[in-house]
């Protein structure tokens, strides 16, 4: 009979990643910074795959290790916080996630200064937060804020504008206010268009927002 030839398994990307952690940690240490950017390779990787529960784990890892090295107020810090709030969020902890937003924007706006994008960044997810718990009134100037300082700094055809445009519509689409969130959904939807071409997801997402809003106000016939 032929002989059979046994391949060794290749290292998946998740098992690459922390093997390169784990070798760093043995030569330096557990809460040597440099450890922050392979730990950022591996908390990537589990948030691609949509596993939360592991990103959150690493993200804690990272956020104490940063912390330490480079203090409470450094800009590194308020992105580590951001991103533990991000998956505090994914996994329905509303509640603990909402401070650290609110840190991480107090931090940024300190560092960067109050018209800064990574500021704006901050207001949306901030605002995002908010309007998923129906605290329209406080999620609004948020998204409003975040909208003219993204339209400021990057231009009025920037996708994250029409990003911006998108989630304030949402807003307004919830509370009611249907005529003014309409020309922002029609906003969003052209640059969106104009720079993905028709058949990406979020010219789908911003397709669907608009339907959805036209059929509330029992547009039929255009929604279709």
């Amino acid at each position: 009979s032929p002989l059979v030839f046994f391949q060794e398994q290749e290292e998946t990307e998740l098992e690459a990643a922390q093997r390169k952690v784990a070798e760093l940690e043995a030569e330096l240490g557990p809460e040597h910074l440099d450890l922050a950017k392979p730990l950022m390779a591996v908390l990537r990787i589990h948030y691609r795959q949509a596993q939360y529960g592991k990103a959150e784990e690493v993200g804690r890892q990272v956020l104490a290790i940063r912390e330490k090295a480079l203090g409470p107020e450094h800009s590194d810090v308020a992105t580590s916080l951001n991103n533990l709030a991000v998956f505090l969020m994914l996994q329905g902890s509303y509640t603990e996630a909402q401070p650290l937003y609110e840190r991480s924007l107090a931090m940024y706006e300190k560092s960067r200064g109050p018209d800064h994008p990574e500021v704006a960044g901050s207001l949306n997810n901030l605002a995002e937060l908010l309007r998923s718990q129906g605290s329209y009134a406080e999620a609004r100037p948020l998204h409003e804020r975040a909208l003219a300082i993204r339209e400021k700094a990057l231009g009025p055809d920037h996708l994250e504008v029409a990003g911006s445009l998108n989630n304030l519509a949402l807003l307004l689409h919830a509370q009611g206010s249907y005529a003014e969130a309409r020309p922002l959904y029609e906003r969003s939807l052209a640059i969106r268009k104009k720079s993905h071409g028709p058949e990406h997801p979020n010219v789908g997402e911003s397709l669907n927002n608009l339907a959805a809003l036209l059929k509330t106000q029992g547009s039929n016939a255009e929604a279709r």
